[in-house]
């Protein structure tokens, strides 16, 4: 799975960030306020100058004045049985547009969706969730917007808007019931999504084989023993398993497609059961990872072989080159139990594999792993693995280890140093051959999480866009007409969607300059990479007016919300990985955070809107 970005903690993102302390100001509530200061400071001044020009500068300030305060006071006086009953109407209105007709859209595409959907992929479990959630996020983020973008401009221009605005209601109470309105709505249509994709996603999964007799082999000990049998299961859904069965005739049908079977029964009798592991919520506890290079001097990164996307370093094959990471906490809690009472250190990895050269393609790039005591420098016994290219590979150490020297040791009294870490070293054996790492390939496996549970939250997160598109579309709704809102509101969500890029552009970190420049380089078929041959005076007055234009593009980027982020929260379901709860926190937050900024905002604009007066 892809992390680009680490999750800290929610207590640390929310007070210092990556700061050493509050006042480095890189906290997330710091920011908040400076934000909302400098907003409140320009509606303010903006409002007294529309104002002054208006009704002059006497009646300016003292209308100013008197919506401030008076804005202060309906906030206070806000009356929960009024937003509720507006948000009743809302909903109404909402059942009478007939929302319910992106249900009928989405189970139509969960029908038609079996016809060109399979069993036969490497990893189909990933497929099918991002095809649930990436249909459920789009027709429930569309309907919340046509709703709440047209809701109340329609409602001033027929009218009706009078029956409610003469009523003893503030205008902060509409803003309000039209938002919980519209979010109950959303919330109904996404459980029912997320219910239907539940049982679709597993229903769709689900499957079984039967042990194929002719393939079993006896397996015995040197004297000549039954150990078990191996062999293979038929095949069904497009792929079949390697078995191991015990001596009792129960045991597993190996890792293939990203699942496992139980084995159950009696020699060739056994039965196997329904597909396991298809949905998973791993717990990784991630590591710092660092890079050495062919003469296995320590260095800020790999080699890089040609990727544009730099996510990835790569080590060169039998040679001193090695990534390394190293896990901090690893205490006796960290071990887990086998079936046979003994204890192992589980961990996980992911590869990359470049091949310079194609050599024997049947045959796997040949990698190690080992894990070093950071402070004494031993070393386990050198553990050869053939690499399986960007698929999650599990290593289980029992904590009975032999170091190189063939000594034996334990996990936790000679490889764990005294402040709790243990490093894994992993190497690439083959000359001319490459593994491709980033920090979140390799990580120690914790107890899993419920996957319903970790599908139920990938949901929130969806439930958390919808929420935040509803919010800005009524913003928008308060002094827009319902066409121009819904512009409004889907340019505010692209550039959303889009806010990495959005902020590289405007800080300058972008290939091909600034908006102007770029548009000068397109006219002129001249490449992001060249510079200018001459710094004329068009040169020169093109980069001041990018200067200007990025300016205003961070001004906006620090009020966008970062749509992208809840993609990856829906990214962690799929990959089959549990969203931390320190993300879930954070995310909730952000969500809290606009619907009260937009609420304010929203308000506002509708008070000052001749709306019934």
């Amino acid at each position: 799975m892809v992390v680009e970005n680490e999750v800290l903690p929610y207590w640390q993102w929310l007070w210092r960030g990556e700061g050493a302390a509050l006042a480095d100001g890189e906290g997330a509530i710091v920011r908040f306020g400076i934000i909302v200061l400098t907003l409140f400071v320009l509606a303010l001044v903006g409002g007294f100058i529309v104002s002054l020009i208006r009704n002059g500068p006497v009646k300016a300030g003292e209308r100013t004045y008197r919506t401030l305060v008076g804005g202060i006071g309906d906030l206070l006086r806000i009356s929960p049985t009024r937003v509720w009953a507006l948000a009743w109407l809302a909903i109404k209105e909402s059942l009478r547009r007939r929302v319910w007709v992106a249900l009928v859209v989405f189970g139509l595409i969960l029908l038609s969706s079996s016809w060109f959907l399979g069993a036969n992929f490497r990893e189909p479990a990933p497929l099918y969730i991002s095809l649930v959630t990436g249909w459920a996020s789009l027709l429930v983020l569309l309907t919340a917007l046509l709703t709440a973008a047209f809701s109340l401009p329609n409602d001033i221009k027929q009218k009706t808007i009078y029956t409610v605005a003469t009523k003893p209601v503030r205008p902060v109470e509409i803003v309000l019931g039209r938002m919980l309105g519209f979010t109950v709505i959303g919330t109904a249509l996404l459980a029912v999504m997320g219910v239907g994709s539940w049982f679709f996603v597993n229903g769709s999964l689900a499957h079984s084989h039967t042990i194929d007799k002719q393939s079993l082999t006896t397996l015995r000990d040197a004297d000549g023993a039954s150990l078990g049998l191996e062999g293979e299961t038929s095949i069904d859904a497009f792929h079949k398993h390697a078995i191991d069965l015990g001596a009792e005739g129960e045991g597993l049908a190996l890792m293939t497609h990203g699942h496992t079977h139980a084995i159950a029964g009696d020699d060739g009798d056994a039965s196997v059961s329904e597909a396991q592991d298809y949905l998973r919520a791993r717990v990784p506890q991630r590591g710092k990872i660092k890079f050495y290079n062919q003469q296995g001097v320590q260095v800020s990164k790999g080699i890089s072989v040609g990727n544009e996307w730099a996510y990835r370093s790569f080590i060169q094959g039998a040679s001193q080159a090695a990534a390394v990471w190293t896990f901090e906490g690893v205490n006796q809690s960290t071990l887990l139990e086998d079936e046979e009472g003994g204890q192992y250190l589980p961990v996980s990895l992911i590869v990359r594999v470049y091949r310079s050269y194609k050599g024997v393609i049947e045959e796997a790039i040949q990698g190690s792993i080992q894990l070093r005591n950071p402070e004494t420098q031993v070393k386990s016994t050198l553990r050869v693995f053939p690499a399986k290219d960007f698929a999650i590979d599990t290593f289980d150490f029992a904590n009975e280890q032999t170091d190189t020297e063939q000594n034996e040791i334990t996990i936790l009294d000679d490889l764990v140093s005294s402040d709790g870490r243990v490093e894994v070293i992993v190497q690439c054996l083959d000359r001319g051959q490459y593994f491709g790492f980033a920090q979140a390939d390799c990580f120690v496996r914790r107890p899993e999480g419920s996957p319903l549970w970790n599908f139920v939250k990938g949901y929130l997160a969806i439930w958390m866009q919808m929420v935040i598109v509803i919010a800005i579309a009524v913003t928008m709704s308060t002094f827009l007409s319902g066409p121009i809102a819904m512009v409004a509101a889907v340019s505010f969500i692209v550039l959303g969607f889009f806010r990495a890029y959005f902020l590289k552009i405007a800080l300058g970190e972008s290939y091909g300059g600034g908006p102007v420049e770029s548009f000068v380089r397109l006219v002129t078929q001249m490449n992001v990479m060249s510079p200018f041959p001459e710094r004329t005076s068009g040169v020169v007055a093109m980069e001041a007016v990018d200067d200007v234009f990025q300016g205003a593009m961070r001004a906006v980027s620090y009020v966008l919300p970062d749509f992208s982020q809840y993609l990856d929260r829906v990214s962690y379901v799929a990959s089959g990985f549990s969203i931390p709860a320190d993300a879930l926190a954070r995310d909730l937050t952000v969500c809290l955070a606009y619907v009260v900024g937009l609420a304010i905002a929203g308000y506002f604009c509708l008070r000052t809107r001749e709306v019934a007066k």
